[in-house]
């Protein structure tokens, strides 16, 4: 017999790995996408898995951080995305970051010419109708509003809400390099990095200080009515609503001078540091980290030209804002994504409350999985609690509810160590006792190689349950 198709609404990062995950399990697929017949505030391209924030997949130690671990079990999941991130990587220190064009491209020829892939450019407006079967809704942040109101009457829910910025790119040509240098902090290197992957900008104390007035006092861009009381997301504020926090909020955040040298100053400290993060294969354009903006574009050429260095900075892309929507996902999604109240339905991606690239990824790799085996009439295995794969799972169907059961309120998060099951500090090899930095990097280390582990374990019960 003829197995149906699984549908999927949205070309993302998370619909484009559950169509991957859903096809490789034998599962023909159709792959809807609104761009081009209909673009969004944030999108620049047609191609599918357009990064339209940062081209940063944040760290890729897997020993020793939660994020690099999310791409070690990706990657041993067979993951699409994990795949053409490792092919197109930039330097970035220990971060992996990508050229965004050939990421993007990558993915898209990957998924055109699959088999079992059918892509059809259409936007869907309403919530996929019964006659369909099971399908995955992971249309993203920039859900279009009409399909958004559908969700929100199926769901009974006011939808919750929160804004994420576009940091600026910068041509690497127009800047200064008598005033700033390559370095890593720490001199640290990553994949394909040489520990000196960042540009660096340095600024005195006056310098700063002007340069914190002038963001808190510079031209912002007006929200809509209905927008004016929705939250940032705290992991990816506006660099001017963190300056209003107060003047030194930058300087230990983005801005933090430590573990950098001036080599054109080398017995100056400065005050600050603007750091640049490559952000294309050929090494010509940089964005600049941790900068999300809401400034007008106007304010952003004027004040970010003060930074020393960007004097005749030229902008490949200037800083943006766009409203960032997501689900009450543990009330509303079961164990396996399928909404509740109507289980043919799943849902990926940042629309369930994970926030991030790596972890919208991850949504989508669950859901196609999830999808496959629940058409072919298999047993859904979630992944083991104690994997990345398995934390982030828990945290948007259930795992931020308190012992008692009483429910806090649910937030868009990225993967954390915090979300694992605890584990037993390792002893320390010689029998002394370890400093509190040490025990705490021996349990990050010892929560990843127990992760691994268990995800072998896993997906060789799965290879066992297909076969």
């Amino acid at each position: 017999m003829r197995t149906p198709p699984l549908h999927i609404v949205g070309g993302g990062l998370a619909g484009c790995e559950a169509a991957w995950a859903a096809a490789e399990r034998g599962i023909p697929v159709i792959l809807h996408e609104m761009r081009p017949h209909r673009s969004t505030d944030a999108h620049q391209s047609d191609a599918l898995a357009e990064l339209v924030c940062s081209n940063s997949l944040r760290s890729d130690d897997y020993q020793a951080n939660a994020v690099g671990l999310l791409h070690e079990e990706l990657r041993r999941c067979g993951s699409l995305i994990m795949a053409a991130a490792d092919a197109h990587q930039v330097p970035a220190g220990s971060a992996l970051a990508v050229d965004r064009e050939g990421f993007s491209a990558h993915i898209t020829t990957a998924i055109e010419a699959h088999p079992l892939i059918t892509v059809q450019r259409e936007e869907i407006a309403e919530l996929p109708p019964e006659s369909w079967g099971p399908a995955i809704l992971a249309t993203g942040p920039l859900t279009s509003g009409a399909l958004g109101d559908a969700i929100g009457a199926v769901t009974g829910e006011q939808g919750l809400a929160f804004f994420d910025a576009i940091a600026p790119i910068i041509h690497k040509d127009s800047i200064d390099f008598g005033i700033c240098w390559f370095q890593s902090r720490y001199d640290k290197p990553g994949p394909g990095g040489t520990g000196a992957d960042y540009i660096n900008c340095p600024l005195t104390k006056p310098q700063y200080e002007a340069f914190i007035a002038a963001l808190v006092s510079g031209d912002k861009t007006e929200f809509k009515q209905w927008e004016k009381d929705t939250p940032y997301f705290e992991g990816c504020l506006p660099v001017e609503i963190m300056a209003e926090r107060g003047p030194e909020t930058l300087r230990f955040g983005p801005m933090k001078p430590v573990g950098l040298t001036d080599p054109h100053h080398p017995d100056v400290k400065p005050h600050a540091i603007l750091q640049l993060r490559q952000d294309n294969a050929l090494g010509t354009l940089y964005n600049m980290v941790g900068f999300q903006t809401k400034l007008t574009y106007g304010e952003q050429k004027r004040i970010f030209r003060t930074i020393p260095g960007l004097e005749g900075a030229e902008f490949a892309r200037l800083g943006g804002i766009h409203r960032n929507t997501y689900l009450n996902s543990p009330k509303l999604l079961d164990a396996t994504l399928r909404l509740k109240t109507r289980p043919q339905l799943r849902f990926a991606g940042q629309m369930t409350g994970v926030e991030g690239y790596v972890e919208s990824t991850a949504s989508g790799l669950l859901a196609g999985r999830f999808a496959a085996d629940e058409i072919l009439g298999r047993t859904i295995v979630p992944p083991p609690g104690v994997t990345a794969l398995g934390a982030l799972l828990a945290h948007v169907t259930g795992g931020h509810l308190s012992a008692d059961g009483a429910g806090l309120e649910f937030q868009p998060m990225n993967i954390n160590f915090g979300l694992f099951p605890e584990i037993a500090t390792p002893p320390a090899p010689d029998g002394k006792r370890m400093r509190r930095g040490m025990r705490k990097l021996a349990r990050k280390q010892a929560m990843s190689q127990r992760a691994l582990k268990a995800l072998e374990t896993w997906l060789h019960s799965e290879e066992q349950i297909s076969g």
